[in-house]
């Protein structure tokens, strides 16, 4: 692989003979094409390769979130990188052959934020989840200030619903409203806060399943 750093065409995209032009984490680059194969994966490769499929079209939503949010960017890995390996390591399990999510593993935020104390999360008739904790803006580096934010996500639909800044770490409770097509529906919650300056986030405590009323 080159890096292209002057020329007289400049960077470019897609194949030509037997190199790709690509642009990657803003720098223009070139490789070989691989080389065509003839082995066949093996199960624990095609297991492998199921994991991996299901991780990134789960996290797929979460991208803009997770790019924010998920530890630090380390080396040549994104947040979006480290968050798909680590749902893939220990947020997946393996039943009849077939790899699943472990909901309760999953983590939409990772980070050093002071997080939620005793967080309870209440569903209410027309559509309504009632969050509520205690305020603990004294602890460690949490702020007033920092914004609650609320994720649902309906297995049945194959959809998420994020709600963002819905509170202030010292309102202690939030509420959100899932459309009609959700009242009936079981959903997984998570909640996380991020400081005003959006650079930090805690951890994402998962609050189980509830049935929208």
């Amino acid at each position: 692989m080159a890096t292209i750093s002057k020329g007289i065409l400049g960077g470019f995209s897609g194949k030509v003979g037997t190199v790709v032009g690509a642009n990657w984490r803003g720098k223009d680059i070139i490789r070989s094409v691989p080389k065509t194969g003839h082995r066949t994966a093996t199960d624990k490769q095609l297991l492998q390769q199921m994991k991996f499929k299901l991780v990134v079209t789960f996290l797929q939503p979460l991208k803009s979130i997770q790019n924010l949010y998920f530890g630090s960017e380390s080396g040549a890995k994104s947040r979006v990188n480290l968050a798909v390996s680590y749902t893939i390591n220990e947020a997946v399990q393996v039943v009849d052959d077939l790899p699943e999510l472990v909901y309760s593993k999953v983590l939409i935020t990772k980070g050093d934020l002071a997080g939620f104390q005793n967080l309870t999360a209440t569903p209410q008739s027309g559509g309504i989840l009632q969050l509520s904790w205690e305020d603990n803006t004294v602890q460690g580096n949490a702020s007033a200030t920092d914004r609650s934010n609320v994720v649902v996500y309906c297995e049945e639909l194959e959809e998420f619903i994020i709600w963002q800044s819905v509170a202030l770490r010292s309102e202690v409770s939030a509420s959100v409203t899932l459309p009609s097509p959700y009242v009936g529906k079981e959903v997984h919650l998570w909640a996380y806060f991020n400081n005003e300056a959006e650079t930090q986030a805690c951890n994402s405590p998962y609050l189980g399943t509830v049935t929208v009323l």
